[in-house]
C-alpha cells in the first residue's frame, strides 16, 4: 500500500447479548477492507467460541447458535491476527460504542497486554454521520440500505460479514462514493479513473436550434414586467437592466 493511501476497516460484530456487564461475549466479528474508498477484497471473518451460552432473544437476531460455536476458536486465540488486521486503520462502525465496547471487553479479559481498540486504530461512527445527515429519521443500518438503494435482500438474519459489507455500500453512497460502488474490486483498479473522469461531449458540427419569442410573447412580457414595477413601487430590477443595456 503506498504511502498516501487511505485504509479503513468496515467493522462488525455479533454477540450473545447486549450487555458486557453481564459477561455477554464477541460470536462474530466481520471486517471488509477499503483503500482509497474502494474495497480490495481483503476480509476479516471469524467465529469465536464465548465459553457461554447465546441469549435466546441474540440467537433470532444473528441465528447463531451456541452448538455452532462450540467448535470455534477462542479470542485469544484469534486476537492477533485481528489486531495485525486493523493495525493503524480508520475503523467505520455502525453503533461504535457497542462494537467497540465488546472488543475492549475482550481485549480486558486478556489482561492489559493488548489496550484497547483506540490504541490500534481509530474509530468512524456512521450511525451518528447518519444522524447529523438525516436528523428526525431512522438510521438503523436497514433504513439507510432502503434509504441508498444498497441490496439487503440477502439479509434474512444479521451477520457480522454480511453487515460490513453492506455497511461498506451504504458508507461510501453516504459520503459521495456512490459511483465506486459500480466497479468491481478488480475493475476498480484499471477502471476507477476513467469512471469518475470528466467526459468531454464533442461539439464539432452540432447544430443547436434557436428559438425566438413571437411579437405577442414579446409584448406579453413587457406588460408583465409593467405590473411588476408597479407592484414594486417602480424596484423591478428587470426594467433597469434593460435600460442599462438599451
Amino acid at each position: 500500500m503506498s504511502s498516501g493511501a487511505i485504509r479503513q476497516i468496515v467493522l462488525d460484530t455479533e454477540t450473545t447479548g447486549l450487555e458486557t456487564e453481564l459477561g455477554h461475549r464477541v460470536i462474530e466479528i466481520g471486517c471488509v477492507e477499503l483503500i482509497n474508498r474502494r474495497r480490495t477484497g481483503k476480509v476479516f471473518h471469524k467465529y469465536i467460541r464465548p465459553e457461554r451460552e447465546v441469549d435466546r432473544e441474540a440467537m433470532q437476531v444473528h441465528g447463531i447458535t451456541t452448538e455452532f460455536l462450540a467448535s470455534q476458536p477462542l479470542f485469544n486465540e484469534v486476537v492477533d491476527e485481528f489486531l495485525s488486521f486493523v493495525a493503524d486503520a480508520e475503523l467505520v462502525i455502525h453503533n461504535a460504542d457497542f462494537d467497540v465496547g465488546f472488543l475492549d471487553y475482550e481485549l480486558a479479559l486478556l489482561g492489559s497486554a493488548h489496550g484497547c481498540m483506540t490504541d490500534h486504530c481509530r474509530i468512524v461512527d456512521t450511525l451518528n454521520l447518519a444522524r447529523r445527515l438525516h436528523p428526525g429519521q431512522r438510521n438503523s443500518l436497514d433504513a439507510l440500505c432502503r434509504r441508498y438503494e444498497v441490496d439487503s435482500s440477502a439479509r434474512d438474519l444479521h451477520g457480522a460479514l454480511l453487515d460490513a459489507r453492506l455497511l461498506a455500500d451504504v458508507y461510501l453512497a453516504m459520503t459521495g462514493g456512490q459511483a465506486m460502488l459500480l466497479l468491481s474490486d478488480e475493475d476498480s483498479r484499471d477502471s476507477g479513473k476513467a469512471a469518475t473522469a470528466p467526459r468531454r461531449i464533442d461539439r464539432e458540427g452540432l447544430q443547436l436550434p434557436v428559438f425566438y419569442c413571437s411579437a405577442a410573447e414579446q409584448a406579453a412580457h413587457e406588460r408583465r414586467l409593467q405590473q411588476l414595477d408597479a407592484a414594486s413601487d417602480g424596484r423591478c430590477l428587470w426594467l433597469e437592466l434593460e435600460t442599462v443595456e438599451a
